[in-house]
């Protein structure tokens, strides 16, 4: 192992941000309020924890280049998950077993042992026989300045896990010991593998925590488990499951036999872009879960990779979310209340009816592009078909989101959003003996984010507008639909 060639690597990697960084930052398409690397090309969040009085974002990075290749962590703190302080290059591609323009250091987490931040990772590599991922460990003292494991890598697949099949560890603590969920590939089917140590290095192989039948895909791609309550929740990033890209299921789990007995499932975002999210606790018990806003399937690989793409960067974190539980068992996702701070004194909007008909009605707002929207459909009140609501807007452009009360579909249709993106996403929007149906909308530079039902049907969807596209408009189909408690807010960049 080779101390100094990580260190010249991330020194490497920091000369070409230093010099890019400036640039970048005047991207048209830059986001005001979502986390971003500050150059070249961003995926997974990785390592999410709070660590020494600070919250950390460790990513998915490429430095280098504006495309998926050669993966860096990056590195960034936070004392509100809002405004964010960039830090060096956590782990730079160094060693045989990483080392690769196609491999790397891949997707892992972060835990605190002895008073050191882990970083628990996988490797992967190519010496000519395909790919091999592999899960390794690095540390650090002040939670900055890393240095892998000597003795790297800790775990390989086990027999009958193909290699390149095997990654995205996802570790935590109960009592006296430390776990581990993998995800793997076995005959087709996607499974999670859990893992038991107890000091980080030697890896316990304790049982197959949970896996497909058929129904959930192929392979099990970011893996995470944690405890809400009594129950205990499983969520991945399901490969060739068609439109289910980011499954939560909830169940029981008993720790003596390492199997995990879910009975309810749901999806954590039906939109395009929300992808492969890590969750972790904060210092006040919240569980904060946070994704890449983007997904692979959905990469229109066959164009290009977007026009933020032809400024140099690619890639950013959706918002922030809360995750809750119903007495149901199934799960909520409420964007975190640290937002709050960052609305704006002034061009605040709020009207405590609002009457929708067959014409279209513009809702004022801040500039039209960094804003938050809140509002309740009065179910009894409206007898309209459906609400449209088009976000992002200018003569020829818009974002629709369709409430389709008659036939109970949600829509999000951004065929229209910028004369690049493409397709319709659809949930079901569940009304069977509901008065009043909640929304949420979250717009930034380059996303729009939905969720309503108590955020329990959520839609994620990039969206590159330009600043001419800042209006925003209401508008009934067959009828007429009465809002309450409208609320607007401009964001703070």
């Amino acid at each position: 192992m080779s101390k100094e060639k990580m260190l010249q690597e991330i020194e490497r990697a920091q000369i070409v941000i230093n010099q890019n960084k400036e640039k970048v930052s005047q991207g048209k398409m830059r986001q005001k309020y979502h986390f971003m690397a500050e150059t070249g090309w961003i995926n997974d969040p990785n390592g999410l924890i709070y660590f020494k009085g600070k919250y950390h974002f460790f990513y998915q990075y490429n430095p280098y280049q504006s495309f998926w290749e050669n993966m860096h962590w990056g590195h960034a703190v936070s004392d509100d998950l809002i405004h964010w302080e960039y830090l060096p290059v956590a782990l730079a591609p160094s060693e045989s077993y990483e080392d690769h323009l196609k491999g790397g250091c891949f997707s892992g987490s972060a835990i605190e042992f002895d008073g050191k931040l882990y970083l628990i990772y996988t490797a992967a590599t190519n010496h000519g026989n395909g790919f091999v991922q592999t899960q390794c460990v690095a540390y650090s003292e002040d939670g900055i300045h890393f240095e892998k494991y000597e003795k790297n890598p800790v775990l390989t697949a086990p027999e009958g896990i193909s290699p390149d099949s095997f990654r995205d560890p996802k570790v935590w603590k109960h009592e006296d010991s430390y776990y581990m969920v993998c995800g793997a590939s076995k005959n087709q089917k996607g499974q999670a593998l859990l893992y038991r140590s107890e000091d980080l290095i030697h890896w316990t192989f304790i049982n197959v925590l949970a896996e497909s039948r058929g129904e959930w895909g192929t392979m099990w791609e970011c893996p995470d488990f944690f405890r809400i309550g009594n129950r205990y929740v499983l969520t991945f990033s399901p490969i060739d499951a068609g439109e289910r890209t980011c499954v939560y299921l909830t169940g029981s789990f008993d720790y003596d036999t390492g199997r995990f007995d879910y009975d309810v499932s749901g999806e954590i975002d039906w939109g395009f872009d929300y992808y492969a999210p890590q969750s972790f606790q904060a210092p006040d018990g919240r569980r904060i879960m946070v994704a890449w806003a983007n997904e692979w399937e959905w990469m229109p690989f066959f164009k290009d990779w977007g026009p933020t793409y032809r400024e140099d960067w690619c890639g950013f974190f959706n918002f922030p979310r809360e995750v809750n539980m119903t007495k149901s068992g199934r799960l909520s996702f409420v964007p975190i209340r640290e937002l709050k701070k960052y609305r704006k004194k002034t061009g605040k909007y709020v009207q405590d009816k609002l009457v929708i008909c067959d014409s279209q009605q513009e809702l004022k707002s801040d500039d039209g592009i960094a804003f938050e929207l809140k509002f309740n459909i009065n179910l009894r009140a409206s007898n309209a078909q459906q609400l449209l609501v088009k976000l992002r807007c200018d003569e020829i452009n818009q974002t629709v989101c369709i409430f389709d009360l008659k036939n109970g579909e949600l829509k999000v249709n951004r065929n229209k959003a910028d004369g690049w993106s493409k397709g319709i996403s659809h949930s079901i929007l569940f009304l069977k003996e509901k008065d009043v149906l909640d929304a949420h909308i979250l717009s930034d530079q380059s996303s729009l984010e939905l969720f309503t039902d108590n955020y329990q049907n959520n839609h994620s969807m990039n969206v590159f507008a330009g600043n001419e596209q800042n209006k925003i408009y209401f508008q009934a189909v067959e009828g007429s639909v009465v809002l309450e408690n409208v609320e607007v807010y401009g964001i703070e960049p």
